[in-house]
């Protein structure tokens, strides 16, 4: 069958196979049917992020850091750590003299440097930070926040995959060939309604939040290598979730 007869259901299967650790069967055509549906990815944001933020249900019974370590571990037992990598590789290009050809073969070198070690803990203890503050806040206010943070996330990775642009070829190529800007258009309108409906809860400041973020990885990509790449997208969803929920918990210090 092809990706065209597996639609949506086969999109899914493989956005959460390739998005998060939960065993899903695969079936042929199921990859190709995600790669041209980038709303599969905010969709698998809203399953994988209500799956990390059970331990926050917990913020009136256990300490607030235990709270935040159930969390953290929690993100990374659902999605996996593969998007960890992408963390690794963008801080040894970041640090790296030379031009946009070097810095591309740092991306693909499997060697660890001091900027991928630097990277990753810097990502790892500001994700436990944001689980911190998440623990201090009301349970429900803080799954909200956690899974709004997650959508957002996903619904960047879907921006960088309708709008992007991939110079070489890899990951990033294979959602930049397949999809479209057009279909941007329904997930982020779904996501601009629930914004509207839950007005102003500082969980609907996460989300858009994320996406943002994301913004930052994919701006360097584009001027230090001339495009995005499967790399990119993993650092990507990492600092996009950490931006929705640290502005999810200030917007609620503040309000």
């Amino acid at each position: 069958m092809t990706a065209r007869g597996r639609g949506w259901p086969g999109a899914i299967r493989a956005a959460v196979g390739f998005l998060t650790r939960l065993p899903v069967p695969h079936r042929e055509g199921d990859w190709d049917a995600f790669r041209s549906r980038p709303a599969a990815f905010p969709i698998v944001g809203l399953v994988s992020g209500s799956l990390a933020a059970m331990p926050l249900l917990a913020v009136d019974v256990l300490p607030a850091s235990t709270v935040a370590l159930g969390y953290l571990l929690a993100v990374y037992a659902v999605t996996g750590v593969h998007h960890l990598d992408g963390i690794a590789d963008l801080g040894d290009a970041l640090v790296v003299h030379g031009d946009q050809e070097r810095r591309r073969e740092v991306l693909k070198d499997t060697t660890t440097g001091v900027g991928a070690v630097l990277a990753v803990a810097l990502t790892v203890a500001a994700l436990a930070l944001a689980g911190l503050g998440l623990a201090d806040l009301p349970p429900l206010t803080a799954v909200g926040i956690a899974i709004g943070a997650e959508i957002g996330a996903k619904l960047g990775m879907a921006a960088m995959a309708c709008f992007g642009t991939a110079e070489f070829e890899g990951m990033g190529r294979q959602f930049t060939e397949a999809s479209t800007p057009g279909r941007f258009v329904v997930p982020t309108g779904v996501l601009a309604g629930v914004t509207v409906l839950v007005w102003p809860d500082p969980a609907a400041v996460a989300p858009w939040s994320a996406l943002a973020g994301i913004g930052l990885p994919w701006y360097w990509a584009n001027r230090s290598l001339g495009g995005i790449n499967g790399d990119i997208f993993g650092a990507a969803n990492e600092i996009g979730r950490i931006v929705g929920v640290h502005a999810g918990v200030i917007a609620w210090t503040l309000s």
